[in-house]
């Protein structure tokens, strides 16, 4: 049965025409006979997004958010949900008819809500590649936005004291932050061969946060340390990057035998999450999935 009133939404973030959002949430709309919702992309900087915020009337459903929007729009929502305001990252807003704006400068005729979709598709992906297997010991790479939603998506799986490896000690004062607000209570190091490499191999579960071939290096580093014993790493690696596909780390990593999840999967239940908020019903993951399939190729 299809329904034809007429409702937005849109990816936001720059720069974003590289966005499979369109693909995922168009794939949803068609499944749910959402024939009169439109999904956009739109190029909007830092500076730019108060600006599109103000313009956003009733006939909005949502938007999801990209880099570097994640952590700058928070200040500009009317309310912001008790997850996304611990991890300090919104990347879905959702948009209501009624009420006094309080958080952001316009008319008041809309309600903005921020969320956070993220540790639910962190978590997802690596529930595909650990089943039922649980999470006592974890590590993260990479000290940014998505860094905090995997450590409250590791959290969630059982281990509240990841590993956390980062460029900088200096620059991680968000990521510090938010381990205050969650509760959990990992350790922090640079990023050293040695150190690092040998905490990979013996994880539960790793997330790779850094951007594309930023943990390329880990990747001859990890075979060199456990071809020669014989071994493979224990856990799962889910590498959020999905472009290239698969990364060097991800192929080191099944080589090696063992398992890994693509950042594709992460980005798939995401994505599936703010279809069912934004639209009130369950998302048609398998729909999404074949459309996600086929964009990638």
């Amino acid at each position: 049965m299809s329904t034809t009133m007429t409702r937005r939404a849109a990816v936001l973030g720059h720069p974003v025409a590289h966005s499979l959002s369109p693909v995922l949430h168009g794939a949803a709309y068609r499944a749910l006979g959402l024939d009169g919702w439109q999904y956009g992309v739109h190029d909007v900087t830092e500076d730019a997004l108060e600006g599109f915020l103000r313009d956003v009337d009733a006939g909005w459903a949502g938007l999801s958010l990209t880099m570097p929007l994640k952590q700058v729009v928070i200040p500009l929502l009317d309310h912001v949900d008790p997850l996304a305001e611990a991890v300090g990252a919104v990347n879905t807003v959702l948009v209501s008819g009624g009420g006094l704006s309080a958080g952001r400068a316009g008319s008041g005729a809309v309600t903005t809500t921020g969320t956070n979709t993220d540790v639910h598709g962190i978590v997802a992906a690596l529930r595909e590649g650990l089943g039922a297997r649980g999470v006592a010991d974890a590590v993260i790479l990479g000290g940014g936005a998505t860094a905090a939603s995997a450590l409250a998506a590791v959290a969630e799986l059982g281990c509240v004291s990841p590993r956390v490896f980062v460029r900088s000690l200096d620059r991680i004062g968000p990521l510090r932050a938010a381990v205050a607000r969650m509760g959990v209570s990992p350790s922090f190091a640079v990023f050293d061969e040695r150190a690092t490499t040998s905490a990979l191999a013996v994880a539960d579960a790793v997330v790779s946060t850094t951007p594309k071939y930023a943990a390329d290096q880990w990747a001859p580093l990890l075979t060199g340390l456990l071809t020669g014993a014989g071994e493979k790493p224990r856990g799962v690696l889910l590498d959020v990057v999905y472009d290239p596909r698969p990364t060097a780390l991800q192929s080191a990593w099944t080589a090696l035998g063992a398992d890994a999840v693509g950042g594709e999967r992460m980005l798939l239940h995401q994505a599936a999450e703010q279809v069912r908020l934004m639209t009130g019903r369950p998302a048609p993951l398998a729909a999404m999935d074949d459309a996600l399939r086929t964009a990638l190729g």
